[in-house]
C-alpha cells in the first residue's frame, strides 16, 4: 500500500517565538527601577529634600548631626536651569525655619525668620524687637565668645553700620534707627546668636533664594560619640 499521501501521524512543532526584551523580567526590572529613580529625583527638587546641619548656629533647637527633611513645595519650588519658579502655597511666616541658598557664599544655610516684608526690625542687648514689640523668643541661645565681628551679634543696626542702610530701609523711632525689611525679603537670624552669621551680617534675604521649611528630624548623629541620639528623631522643627 503506497503511503505518499498518507499525513504524517507526528505534527510538526510550531516554531519558538523569540521572547523580546521589552517583554522580559529584566527590561520589567529596568523601567520600575528608572521610574523610581524619576519619581525620586522630581520629589527631591519640586518636593521634599533631606538637608543636614553642618554647624551650631540653631543651637540648641538644632544641632549639629541632625538630618532633616524640608518641604519645598510650601514656598513655590525652584526650577532648575531656569530663573523660574512654581508658584508658592503661602509666604514665610515669622518663627518658620527656612532652608536657603546664602546670599554671601555658594552655600545652603538654615535659620528663623524673625520678620517678614515691611516689619520694622531692632536687636537691641540680645532682645529683638519687631514693628516696635519687644518678642519673647524661648528658643533663642546666647553664648560667650561670638563668631565673626564684634558688634552685630548683640546690637542691630549697630551704630557702624546704621550709616550703610539706605534711606527707604531707615526708621527712626524714639528708641533709635530700626531696620525696615524691605519688599520681597525677610530677615533671618540663627537661635544660638553669637554664632550665627545672618541678616545682621550679610542683610535681608531674597525670597527666590529660599529653598524649603525644615519639618522633622528623620535621624541624628552626635558624631564626636560615634553615636545615634535617638531621642531627637521623629522630632516635628519649630
Amino acid at each position: 500500500m503506497s503511503t505518499r499521501n498518507r499525513p504524517n501521524s507526528k505534527s510538526a512543532a510550531p516554531p519558538a517565538r523569540k521572547r523580546s526584551f521589552r517583554s522580559s523580567s529584566a527590561f520589567r526590572t529596568f523601567e520600575t527601577l528608572l521610574s523610581s529613580l524619576l519619581i525620586a529625583l522630581l520629589a527631591k527638587q519640586f518636593v521634599i529634600q533631606a538637608f543636614r546641619i553642618p554647624s551650631g548656629s540653631m543651637e540648641d533647637t538644632l544641632l549639629v548631626g541632625d538630618f532633616l527633611f524640608v518641604n519645598k513645595l510650601l514656598y513655590g519650588p525652584e526650577i532648575p536651569f531656569v530663573n523660574w519658579r512654581f508658584p508658592a502655597l503661602r509666604v514665610p511666616r515669622r518663627g518658620e525655619i527656612i532652608v536657603f541658598k546664602a546670599p554671601h557664599v555658594d552655600k545652603d544655610f538654615i535659620k528663623r525668620c524673625v520678620a517678614v516684608e515691611g516689619d520694622t526690625i531692632r536687636y537691641v542687648n540680645n532682645v529683638l524687637y519687631v514693628n516696635g514689640e519687644r518678642i519673647e523668643e524661648d528658643y533663642k541661645h546666647v553664648k560667650r565668645n561670638p563668631i565673626g565681628p564684634r558688634g552685630y551679634h548683640k546690637n542691630f543696626p549697630d551704630q557702624r553700620y546704621q550709616g550703610n542702610i539706605p534711606e527707604q530701609y531707615r526708621f527712626v523711632s524714639a528708641n533709635g534707627v530700626c531696620f525696615i525689611v524691605p519688599e520681597g525679603h525677610i530677615f533671618m537670624m540663627g537661635d544660638n546668636r553669637n554664632n550665627s552669621q545672618d541678616s545682621r551680617f550679610w542683610g535681608p534675604l531674597s525670597l527666590d533664594r529660599i529653598k524649603g521649611k525644615a519639618m522633622v528630624i528623620y535621624m541624628s548623629v552626635d558624631l564626636p560619640a560615634r553615636r545615634l541620639r535617638l531621642s531627637r528623631v521623629g522630632r516635628i522643627i519649630t
